[in-house]
């Protein structure tokens, strides 16, 4: 199969944990050994790596159909149900088209926010919940965070002090990130299990259809943006937040004797949402042995009609009308299928070793 080659600057840049990079110099890169995809949080960025989601799911994993795990936060977990819903290429533009037409309108309170997104899910896997938690070839699980004390409330100034508590703790260490919330992993319970030991407070609940998006909700209902999530079916009684507080980029000590390939936003492994402002608090190196991570060059995104993927603040930039981001969205939707032609160039061509360097801030020693 040929693709489009041209004389522009790389699209792609691929990072690699040292088992990773020697697993591909000894094989090179193929579909069987990939067993898991983790799902970052990040917003519309999600949608502006859509041709990549293709060329993972629709052409390069469906060579060597197996039992494979999604692990997904925010929209990286709206990402994959769509995914399973629907396929790779009809389930990306789905997402696609509903977060470029998502209007809001000013002084919305948080529910109202919640609700115009709400809407947006039932768009996306209404009548379709059966196949995404059992769907045979892949098992879904999703990332939220069960919050504590102060941190429950929707009222501003309670959720502001909370928010703040968060921050404090967090830059002591990120373990008493505990003080404040849970990870909870939503995942149906037969097959492989997900479970981590790294030092955060996790629970474990059922998956099912009955309760699929109501997890999706709670995976994506950003504080201060978005209510809280209540009442989820077979749940203990709380309030659930978004997934990317505790698990921003997913650095996760995860269990596999394959490689995890993970379709990323950029190069940087952030391992929660407020380490954005400790750039010192880098991914552990054990952590990342097995992940090949892939993410799109500087010189794709400043060739983007924004300089930049699709960001949440578009919403409410000042100059930037709605009809305006909305043709520029789109076009950055459609440039990514310029990612798309590049992985499976590098695939066709088993020439991705030259291409690979170092996850950044990856410091090379064991556990």
């Amino acid at each position: 199969m040929s693709y489009i080659h041209t004389t522009r600057p790389a699209s792609l840049t691929f990072y690699a944990g040292p088992e990773a990079l020697k697993h591909i110099q000894h094989y090179g890169l193929r579909a069987e050994d990939i067993d898991l995809i983790p799902g970052a949080a990040g917003g519309p960025k999600g949608i502006g790596i859509q041709g990549l989601d293709h060329a993972i799911f629709h052409d390069f994993l469906a060579r060597a159909p197996k039992r494979r795990t999604l692990i997904g936060a925010s929209i990286g977990s709206w990402r994959f149900a769509s995914i399973l819903a629907h396929g790779a290429l009809e389930g990306t533009q789905r997402l696609a088209d509903a977060y470029i037409h998502l209007s809001f309108q000013p002084k919305m309170n948080y529910q109202d926010v919640s609700d115009v997104c709400q809407t947006m899910l039932n768009g996306l896997i209404q009548g379709h919940e059966q196949r995404v938690v059992e769907h045979p070839d892949y098992h879904f699980a999703i990332l939220s965070a069960k919050t504590k004390h102060l941190f429950q409330s929707d009222r501003k100034w309670a959720l502001l002090t909370a928010l703040a508590g968060v921050v404090s703790v967090n830059s002591i260490h990120r373990k008493h990130l505990n003080l404040m919330m849970q990870r909870v992993i939503s995942q149906p319970y037969r097959h492989s299990q997900l479970d981590f030991n790294d030092g955060l407070e996790t629970i474990y609940q059922t998956l099912d259809s009955n309760n699929l998006t109501a997890w999706l909700m709670a995976s994506a209902s950003i504080p201060a943006a978005m209510a809280g999530v209540k009442d989820i079916p077979s749940a203990p009684q709380g309030v659930y937040r978004d997934g990317g507080l505790v698990d921003y980029h997913l650095d996760m000590p995860f269990k596999t004797d394959g490689l995890v390939l993970y379709p990323h936003f950029t190069h940087h492994v952030t391992p929660g949402w407020f380490d954005k402002l400790l750039p010192h608090r880098k991914t552990k190196s054990f952590y990342q042995h097995r992940t090949l991570l892939i993410a799109p060059s500087n010189d794709y995104l400043a060739s983007l009609p924004l300089g930049r993927l699709p960001d949440r603040k578009d919403f409410s930039l000042k100059g930037l009308t709605d009809k305006e981001r909305i043709r520029l969205w789109t076009q950055s939707v459609a440039e990514s299928q310029r990612l798309r032609d590049e992985f499976l160039t590098r695939i066709e061509r088993q020439d991705l070793e030259a291409y690979i360097r170092p996850i950044q801030g990856l410091q090379i020693h064991k556990p």
